[in-house]
């Protein structure tokens, strides 16, 4: 198998990244093996909505409360503090949880989410335009991009700056020889 990406050859089938570019090649040779058919992942079987998700979450954090309200009076008791710790978690947790669950009734969308057969990953693996079983558009760039540059557009590399100190000293060096 040769690398998709610069052309050099696999060298055993041990390996799992190009040994001249580094890219990736578990995929290309999955791929490669099912024939150039993209493998079939497992969807979520329970779609579940935002407004389900906010739902759970603020009855988690209404039971939440029935957790910590004990936990902060028993420290406020070993503390030999009033009971304030408890009461502001009690009022904040229980609340909280009335917020939440309020804010998904009320705002969230109850439309399911929509999963892709194919994990986030390898989407952008496959590109910004790839929309699960079509191929990406088709780009056309004009002749005149790859075209060679035209007569006087040329520069001459004595024209070019030097690019480090040590060229110009290097050429004092050599006249100075010279003379």
């Amino acid at each position: 198998m040769y690398c998709p990406h610069c052309g050099q050859e696999r060298t055993s089938h041990e390996t799992n990244f190009c040994s001249r570019c580094g890219y990736l090649l578990t995929g290309t040779a999955e791929l490669l093996n099912l024939g150039g058919a993209l493998p079939a992942f497992p969807t979520r079987s329970s779609a579940s909505s935002r407004k389900a998700r906010g739902m759970k979450q603020g009855v988690f954090i209404l039971l939440l409360t029935f957790l910590i309200v004990p936990l902060a009076a028993i420290f406020s008791v070993m503390v030999n503090l009033k009971p304030w710790p408890a009461v502001i978690a009690a009022i904040s947790l229980f609340v909280g949880g009335l917020l939440r669950i309020a804010y998904a009734a009320l705002f969230e969308s109850s439309v399911p989410d929509n999963t892709s057969s194919l994990p986030a990953g390898n989407r952008t693996e496959l590109g910004p335009a790839w929309s699960g079983g079509a191929l990406p558009p088709q780009r056309t760039e004009s002749a005149a991009a790859f075209a060679a540059p035209g007569i006087g557009r040329w520069r001459d590399t004595n024209e070019l700056e030097p690019h480090s100190i040590t060229e110009s000293t290097t050429r004092h060096l050599q006249i100075d020889e010279q003379q």
